[in-house]
């Protein structure tokens, strides 16, 4: 989701208060390990695999993205051996995050969270393959700001019992979402999603592009707040859920001003749509 009218801005009083009585899902111990492991000089592809394999959840979504249009590989893998030597080391801290996030939710009702993951995972592998497409937007990076940038919904479902009864019906409006956020509960997804990015060590430009994804100024603001990186992330995410809205026949959930930006922004031609139908086609298939 991206985008939305701006409620009155939150004092730092109020944020802080309202932040201070959130639990934002701790730092996953196996991302951790994946992530030290990561980042040593000579990170050993084998101890990574043996992490992924010893997760059901993780070996298929390696399996599955180590397959996808975002990789491009012609030759489809069957192993866990196999996906982790495709997907390389950024692509494999991506699965254990998804992998990760949806464990956080526990305690959800199924089959509303199947339905979250089930999208921001399908947003997450197009934004992915769009990236691939456009010079200087990085898939892993594109991949990864989807699959978090709402992912402090189910958080403030988890923190606050009344959400679902206020914000549920709202969750394809995004231009109503976080000012009902800020009315009831004094904070919206975006921030809580920044703090929740920036607990689990991901990038500042990721971090950032959370943070700001639902702001009107997204376009204007300064570089020092939000690189021009950033934004790359949210207006590629913004097209890539255009393009999926277009091509499942679903309500938009970007609206035309939204889109219309983030087109001009990375000087994308109405061709270059048409072309990236053809490429979400291939990821929801």
């Amino acid at each position: 989701m991206n985008t939305a009218l701006a409620p009155r801005p939150l004092t730092h009083t109020e944020l802080e208060k309202a932040l201070a009585a959130i639990r934002i899902p701790a730092y996953p111990v196996v991302v951790a390990e994946v992530m030290r492991e990561a980042q040593k000089d000579d990170p050993q592809i084998k101890v990574l695999a043996r992490i992924i394999a010893s997760d059901v959840g993780m070996s298929a979504t390696a399996v599955k993205l180590a397959n996808s249009p975002m990789l491009g590989g012609t030759n489809r893998v069957r192993s866990v051996q196999q996906a982790v030597a495709r997907l390389g080391i950024s692509n494999i801290l991506n699965v254990v995050i998804a992998v990760a996030l949806r464990n956080s939710t526990d305690g959800l009702p199924d089959e509303q969270m199947a339905r979250f993951w089930a999208r921001t995972s399908s947003l997450a592998m197009a934004a992915g393959v769009l990236a691939r497409k456009h010079v200087g937007i990085s898939p892993e990076l594109a991949y990864t700001y989807a699959l978090f940038h709402d992912a402090a919904i189910p958080v403030m479902m988890l923190n606050f019992p009344q959400y679902v009864e206020h914000c549920a019906h709202l969750l394809d409006d995004p231009e109503s979402l976080c000012e009902r956020e800020r009315e009831h509960f004094k904070c919206d997804h975006a921030v809580v999603g920044w703090l929740l990015a920036r607990n689990w060590g991901l990038p500042d430009s990721i971090a950032a592009a959370i943070r700001y994804h639902h702001d009107p100024d997204v376009y204007i603001l300064p570089e020092r707040e939000l690189p021009s990186s950033a934004l790359a992330l949210i207006a590629i995410t913004i097209i890539a859920e255009h393009v999926i809205a277009e091509c499942t026949r679903s309500a938009a959930v970007v609206g035309d001003g939204a889109f219309e930006n983030a087109k001009l922004f990375l000087g994308c031609s109405d061709t270059d749509i048409d072309d990236f139908h053809e490429l979400v086609a291939a990821v929801l298939a």
